[in-house]
């Protein structure tokens, strides 16, 4: 899976939140200022190339449908995220957004939570 530009996840999480569709109904769900039609389209061309679409001939028009979920892009980029600049420790990661302030002890105890919670799941299976 090739990492994408930032343009190009830009592109790729309206695709993933809207679902499969036309570039017309990408170009709608893009936030102001929209690229041009032709920018756009270049850019789910380029995603295709790399994997991330497939296309199908509906009428005059492509109709693009996702083949990477969402999920599964976030887990392989962060996991590369967290080894290149907190040395594999998401402990680290937590730590230095703690310490600029971005999250709130609030933040940190609505983690706990979701940690405990998805361990408890876990340990019922």
């Amino acid at each position: 899976m090739e990492k994408l530009t930032n343009t190009e996840e830009e592109v790729m999480i309206v695709i993933w939140q809207s679902g499969n569709g036309f570039i017309k109904d990408f170009l709608e769900k893009m936030p102001e200022p929209k690229p041009p039609y032709t920018t756009l389209a270049s850019i789910v061309k380029n995603l295709e190339k790399k994997g991330y679409l497939i296309s199908e001939k509906a009428g005059n028009s492509w109709f693009y449908k996702t083949l990477v979920p969402e999920k599964d892009y976030k887990r392989k980029f962060m996991s590369g995220f967290v080894s290149n600049y907190f040395s594999n420790s998401y402990k680290e990661m937590v730590s230095f957004f703690a310490k600029e302030q971005k999250l709130s002890s609030e933040d940190l105890k609505e983690i706990l939570s979701l940690i405990e919670e998805q361990k408890n799941k876990e340990d019922n299976k």
